[in-house]
């Protein structure tokens, strides 16, 4: 096949030299540009040439999990990634996603009236060279203590000028120890190679670049005037709003406005700044935008195109992901853009058509054209044109404008306002003085006005929702009992491992234990009542004493509120809710709410408790600790609302990740061994788009079916009998803990890592630390080993029943700060397990 760079290497003698798919990556074309004569044309980027959505966010997607692994884990969860306009704003934007929990800017050439500049930076060779960095919270760009690495996101990585002047620029501001530089395609030459370590030396920082192929171009001399003489040459046969026509005759489509209803609060992009949060909204909402979208395009409209505006490039790229779920037609996606590029109507050439229309969106450098790039004559049944509300001015609609230069070109035309983003009224001037990341209690919430909250259920509760009592939890989740959610677990395994599919959104088949199994969990449970029940009366007296109030009249008193996460952390919070009652006669609030590692927690579960109670008052309540991932989840979530503290209080704490605990032990919680029959017959919960929508909480199924097999009031029962005796132990502990230090020392987090490169596993969500996690390991996931402490005793007992039921090798090992851990299979293929285990799948 013909590449589409031979057009400009025969003519200019460019040559472009790298990895093997470098050339299925790139083409070139000739800029109209005095300050460089070629153009680098992406095939995956979105913006020049039309491509399959998935694709593109793919691409970004695949580098952003490259990232977190060179980080990790500690490290991806502080990183904030920064994008370039306009080219790679949604490159970056994917890539934030791939890093699952980073926030994202993008630099902008769009000034917005009242927001303070927190910084900006040239780009010598653009057709457009001032970016302005416009973060609605400022503390954005901030590193903290310097430990928050910075992302910075490019198509492409040549002379290295732009991104090294912008880190320059910044780290004088806001200085930290380690930045990462991405892009498609690293394309420096022989005598730019060397510049990066020196400028990491210079600035006292690790400086890393990931990059999805290497390459160089090599220019001969004169190459400059050469491509403008070639762009003059060209230009004399340049036709009205169109080069090189190749079809797109008759009469032209009348424009159909489509609302979208986008999510409120939900920026349109990450110009002043783009959080977890608000990624999971608009998930949440894009499969009913997309269904919008695709019920009025024309029934024999075969091949639709997503066109995006300049900077606005996610949103539309999102929209048209969520469309090729939507429809059968052939969708594509690219974008307008403001940069000059020739157009030849040439196989060998990247640039194959060209739409010339004005702005249309008021810019501060004034009025100039804009471009379209290979959608004249491509064969579009449809356009979709995708435009932010200051963009959708008369200027669009006018004769010469995009709307009628896409209609002259395909059969229907389809306009999508995206809602511009107004900073807050706070963010709005502020001086961008460098200062520390606000505390999550001085960020604002996102919005989410009276009408919208008032549409919020209320909590689910026993009988009619699991198993327990009605005022032992109240669950903030959407029963979805109904709803078929199960998959085989080796399926489920292969899908999460290969990115088709988050754990999220399907459950796993429920295991029901052998006869065997049962007996060896109620020898279990006796033998370590005292010691659950010790933990439990430990940790539920630290918190009364650290976390009651007075209410300011003078006589009351504030009380937490337990919000367990559900579910392994929900039979904790039903404990220390009896503890305090059985105590001290305190009835304290308990709700279970979802939590999902990579998506957050419930923000609509967050807004019912802020609605109802202080949120200064909420204890967020877990069963154990394992390496500490979701504690870290908890923080990142939470630095989205108002006043939540985000400390984790857990029964036991093996990782040393929180300073609230019964215990630091690793040992047998006997609620560990178990799934839904010893959690009230709660599944796990679900967050999938087209289940949950932008006022639901996450789902869970209630397994009534497995009410025979139901131990949850027996475990209960069994703690709570042991209260009295261990109740001297307990005030003895409390004491010395208050006094004592109880910082977090993360030492299960350096194990995992250890552990993970140790074994060649290279990844730390495959390594599960804890009687707790690995027992989850054997009951949900595909097991490859599991290592045991040396000399282990019975708190092992079901893990090794488990493990032989399920052909997984135990290897005894020594140093190891855990009782155990459980070691997902890295490569999983359907052969990967060896054996079945007896399971029900729930009707």
């Amino acid at each position: 096949m013909e590449w589409s760079g031979d057009w400009v290497a025969a003519r200019l003698g460019v040559e472009l030299v790298g990895d093997g798919e470098l050339r299925e990556l790139l083409g070139l074309a000739l800029r109209r540009n005095p300050k460089r004569a070629h153009l680098l044309v992406s095939n995956v980027l979105g913006k020049h040439v039309p491509q399959r959505p998935s694709v593109v966010h793919g691409v970004g997607f695949e580098l952003g999990e490259r990232v977190r692994n060179l980080l990790g884990e500690a490290d991806a969860r502080r990183a904030v990634v920064l994008g370039y306009a306009e080219t790679a704003t949604g490159l970056g934007h994917a890539v934030a996603d791939g890093l699952g929990v980073a926030p994202y800017l993008h630099s902008t050439r769009r000034p917005v009236a009242g927001v303070a500049q927190a910084g900006g930076f040239e780009e010598a060779h653009s057709h457009a060279t001032s970016h302005l960095l416009l973060p609605e919270d400022p503390g954005l760009l901030d590193a903290g203590q310097g430990d928050a690495p910075l992302v910075l996101v490019d198509d492409e990585f040549s002379t290295g000028n732009t991104v090294l002047n912008t880190i320059r620029a910044l780290h004088a501001r806001y200085p930290r120890g380690r930045y990462v530089i991405v892009a498609l395609v690293d394309m420096r030459s022989e005598a730019d190679q060397g510049r990066l370590a020196d400028f990491a030396r210079e600035i006292g920082a690790r400086v890393d670049l990931v990059a999805r192929a290497r390459g160089t171009v090599r220019l001969p001399d004169g190459v400059l005037d050469k491509g403008l003489e070639l762009v003059a040459e060209h230009d004399a046969d340049t036709a009205p709003g169109v080069d090189h026509p190749r079809g797109g005759t008759g009469a032209p489509a009348a424009p159909l406005r489509v609302p979208l209803d986008w999510p409120a609060g939900v920026p349109d992009g990450g110009r002043h700044g783009f959080t977890p949060t608000h990624r999971a909204a608009l998930e949440a909402a894009l499969p009913a935008m997309a269904a919008r979208v695709a019920g009025v395009l024309d029934d024999d409209a075969r091949k639709v195109l997503v066109l995006g505006f300049e900077e606005l490039m996610y949103a539309p790229l999102r929209l048209a992901t969520a469309l090729e779920d939507a429809t059968t037609a052939e969708v594509r996606y690219s974008t307008t853009t403001r940069s000059p590029v020739l157009a030849v109507d040439d196989p060998g050439y990247a640039i194959r058509s060209r739409l010339v229309f004005p702005a249309h969106d008021t810019p501060a450098d004034g009025p100039g054209d804009r471009f379209a790039y290979n959608v004249a004559g491509a064969g579009f049944d449809a356009v979709v044109a995708v435009v932010d509300s200051t963009a959708d001015t008369p200027a669009l609609h006018a004769p010469d404008g995009l709307l009628a230069q896409l209609a002259r070109h395909t059969g229907q035309v389809l306009l999508a306002v995206v809602p511009s983003y107004v900073p807050s009224p706070a963010a709005r001037g502020t001086a961008p003085a460098p200062a520390k990341v606000p505390e999550p209690a001085a960020t604002a919430a996102p919005s989410f006005d009276r009408q919208e909250e008032a549409m919020l259920p209320e909590p689910l509760r026993g009988p009619a929702f699991s198993s327990y009592a009605a005022d032992d939890v109240g669950w903030l989740l959407q029963d979805l009992s109904d709803t078929p959610l199960e998959a085989p677990t080796e399926e489920r395994e292969e899908a999460i491992q290969s990115g088709g599919a988050h754990y999220a959104e399907s459950l796993p088949v429920e295991y029901q234990p052998s006869p065997q199994y049962q007996e060896l969990f109620k020898a279990a449970l006796e033998a370590s009542a005292a010691r659950i029940a010790r933990a439990v009366g430990t940790v539920t007296e630290t918190v009364l004493a650290e976390r009651s109030r007075p209410a300011g009249d003078g006589g009351s008193v504030h009380r937490p509120v337990l919000v367990s996460l559900a579910r392994a952390g929900t039979p904790v919070g039903v404990l220390m809710r009896r503890w305090a009652q059985h105590r001290h006669g305190i009835d304290l609030p308990h709700y279970a709410v979802s939590i999902v590692r990579g998506r957050g927690i419930d923000a609509n579960a967050l807004r019912w408790l802020a609605a109802h109670h202080d949120p200064a008052d909420v204890v967020f309540v877990d069963g154990w600790t394992g390496k500490g991932a979701i504690t870290r989840e908890l923080a990142a979530a939470l630095a989205e609302f108002d006043g939540f503290d985000p400390e984790i209080a857990v029964l036991a704490d093996p990782g040393g990740c929180v300073r609230t605990y019964g215990t630091r032990e690793d040992f047998l919680i006997p609620s560990a061994c178990l799934n839904s029959t010893v959690s009230g017959l709660i599944s796990r919960t679900v967050l999938r788009a087209d289940l949950v929508g932008p006022t639901d909480f996450h789902g869970a199924k209630f397994y009534r079916e497995l009410a025979g097999t139901d131990v949850s009031e027996l475990f209960l029962d069994t703690v709570a009998a042991r209260f009295d005796e261990v109740a001297g132990a307990v005030d003895a502990e409390v004491k010395e803990l208050l006094a004592a230090d109880r910082a977090p020392t993360w030492e299960g987090w350096a194990a995992v890592e250890r552990i993970s490169e140790e074994y060649g596993i290279h990844d730390v969500n495959l390594v599960k630390p804890g009687v707790g996690e690995t027992t989850r390991v054997l009951l949900r996931r595909v097991p490859w080993k599991i290592l045991a402490k040396r000399g282990a005793g019975a708190d092992l007992d079901h893990v090794r029943l488990l493990a032989e039921q399920r052909g997984v090798p135990v290897e005894e090992v020594d140093e190891l700060p855990y009782t155990c851990v459980g070691l997902i299979h890295p490569k999983y293929t359907r052969g990967a397990t060896g054996a079945d285990g007896t399971a029900v799948t729930a009707k």
